[in-house]
């Protein structure tokens, strides 16, 4: 499998319906308009990290490089501070410090096995995480 340039890793169709039926979705923040997984979407160029996730109910698979962290804040602060529910579909970096000061406040799930995401030739080199920040009432 190759490392995407980019950093970004295509979501596997079948994880984000097994999700969405949980959860239903209405934006996915950053993604590309090929691999978008909600109509309400925003791409690179459109900054998700710069826009306002208030009160969407939100699918992130952010891009895994040194961005990570501050994806997951904006995660966090949106699900704590605008009304945001938000599904991150990250890496289970544990040994990181955006895992313990963003990851580890929210409702971790940990899928058994490795991940292939759309378009690789094999499993992911890594396991994934989901976590799940709920909006605050």
């Amino acid at each position: 499998m190759s490392f995407s340039k980019d950093m970004t890793w295509a979501t596997p169709q079948e994880w984000f319906c097994y999700l969405d039926l949980e959860f239903d979705f209405t934006l996915d923040p950053c993604c590309h308009h090929e691999t978008a997984k909600c109509k309400k979407h925003y791409t690179p160029e459109e900054n998700g990290l710069a826009q306002s996730w208030q009160d969407e109910r939100v699918f992130m698979n952010p891009p895994y490089g040194r961005e990570l962290g501050t994806w997951m804040k904006k995660a966090y602060e949106e699900a704590r501070d605008n009304g945001a529910l938000v599904v991150c579909f990250v890496p289970a970096r544990v040994d990181t410090e955006w895992w313990h000061r963003y990851a580890a406040k929210g409702e971790v799930r940990f899928p058994k096995g490795r991940v292939k995401f759309a378009g690789a030739d094999a499993s992911a080199p890594f396991p994934v995480a989901v976590v799940i920040y709920r909006p605050r009432l």
